[in-house]
């Protein structure tokens, strides 16, 4: 079954999908193709679309989905193996710094991990509205706001953790649709640059 959003981190992974064609494939193989059928739908040859299919599976984007007759002929059919590919921004980590300061800060590695999460949910629900015509209920709420101090803001986590207990278990099932919820309380990155 394919995957609704997959988190790219490989280089092989990362080369295979800044490709033009590759990626015209890959938006073509959403549902199990053979690769004569992409190339007819792309107008291209079929030799040149087997190429860029043996790389988007060296790569692991692409993987066989079984066989189909047609006529004397069996073919092959490729299938995308997620409907959409997120580029992870740990791809320009070269140096280890950043994974050192997230091992040193478990609050931080966290919220990184969070956003991450974020991410591919939310364009997995986006592929949803797009391809499947989902309505898709969902509410999102964003605030600034600034603290006195680091008593202030632990002082509002508090607080925040005592409302959500019982507005959690006031609202919440043991059966139904799950959500997710999540409240990141964080420094205005651009302030925190501008003090340092």
């Amino acid at each position: 079954m394919q995957t609704r959003a997959q988190t790219v981190s490989d280089p092989a992974a990362v080369e295979a999908l800044t490709h033009p064609i590759r990626r015209k494939v890959l938006a073509e193989l959403r549902a199990p193709k053979s690769a004569a059928s992409v190339a007819r739908t792309l107008g291209m040859p079929r030799q040149k679309v087997n190429y860029h299919l043996k790389e988007l599976a060296k790569a692991k984007l692409v993987r066989t989905a079984g066989e189909r007759a047609k006529g004397h002929l069996t073919e092959k059919l490729y299938e995308a193996v997620a409907g959409t590919f997120i580029l992870s921004p740990r791809v320009a980590w070269e140096d280890g710094a950043r994974d050192k300061a997230m091992r040193d800060q478990v609050s931080l590695k966290r919220l990184v991990s969070m956003g991450d999460q974020l991410q591919k949910d939310a364009i997995s629900l986006l592929d949803l509205a797009a391809f499947d015509g989902e309505e898709i209920p969902s509410a999102s709420v964003e605030a600034a706001i600034s603290f006195a101090d680091e008593e202030a803001r632990s002082s509002f986590m508090e607080d925040y953790l005592q409302v959500l207990g019982p507005l959690l278990s006031k609202h919440g099932a043991r059966e139904g649709r799950g959500y997710r919820v999540a409240l990141a309380v964080y420094p205005d990155p651009e302030q925190t640059a501008e003090e340092s």
